[in-house]
């Protein structure tokens, strides 16, 4: 895959975080990045995550990865 191409991840930060109310600026804290790293993420702008990132994430929002993350087939 060419590094341009888009990937066809789908991130579900925004949805999760609305439906936990709770900010992108609380979530990086608890989770030790900064905002701008996770508003990369949020935006689908993010080529990668780490795991330990992923777990972090989905341990302060009672989430699976599943919840945050989907494949796009088209």
């Amino acid at each position: 895959m060419p590094p341009e191409e888009d990937h066809r991840i789908e991130v579900h930060l925004d949805r999760l975080l609305a439906e936990r109310g709770m900010t992108l600026a609380e979530l990086a804290a608890r989770v030790g990045v900064t905002v701008v790293n996770l508003s990369v993420l949020k935006n689908d702008r993010a080529k990668a995550i780490r795991f330990s990132t992923l777990a972090a994430i989905c341990r302060e929002l009672g989430c699976q990865p599943g919840d945050l993350l989907s494949y796009r087939d088209s």
